[in-house]
């Protein structure tokens, strides 16, 4: 099992930024895949942005350029670093261990 705990959320206004952290805990491999999705209103949950243990990482069109992913192996996090938010990045944010756990969610709101 593992646990995922995300933090950072909140509401921002458009053109600013915001820092999404993820811990986890419980039975971690060292080489494992992590990653970010979001919910946003009125539409599936979507990728946003994954990286593994070795620095690979995989992002949405949608954000490139703007958003950047990274962590910290030794301490089992993950981040994300958003910037030049737009209204249409408000959605609900989870975190992913290996395709298959997930944490709780953080809600992010960009006002226009």
């Amino acid at each position: 099992q593992v646990q995922l705990v995300e933090s950072g959320g909140g509401l921002v206004q458009a053109g600013g930024s915001l820092r999404l952290s993820c811990a986890a805990s419980g039975s971690i491999f060292r080489f494992n895949i992590m990653g970010w999705y979001r919910q946003c209103p009125g539409k599936q949950r979507e990728l946003v942005a994954t990286m593994t243990t070795r620095g690979s990482t995989n992002y949405a069109d949608s954000i490139k350029g703007r958003f950047t992913i990274t962590r910290d192996n030794a301490k089992n996090m993950v981040y994300l670093q958003m910037n030049s938010l737009e209204p249409e990045d408000t959605g609900v944010y989870y975190c992913n261990y290996g395709g298959r756990y997930w944490g709780q969610g953080t809600q992010v709101t960009v006002s226009s």
